[in-house]
């Protein structure tokens, strides 16, 4: 496995615990704050996870160097 694709599976698994944390925030009873801070911060992690597999979509599909 090429070490940029490693890179990028490390990256995407560090973001997938932070969505985590916010999700349980989420799920916690009712502050009105902390969940619309968690739900924008839940978003833009989802955001950057999608953008992470479509990269390591990437470079599953090149051709070895």
């Amino acid at each position: 496995m090429s070490e940029r694709l490693e890179t990028l599976k490390k990256a995407r698994e560090r973001m997938t615990d932070d969505r985590d944390a916010f999700a349980k925030v989420l799920a916690a009873p009712f502050d009105r704050d902390k969940a619309e801070r968690a739900r924008v911060k839940f978003v833009e992690t989802q955001t950057l996870i999608d953008a992470i597999d479509r990269a390591i979509n990437g470079e599953q599909g090149r051709p070895a160097a």
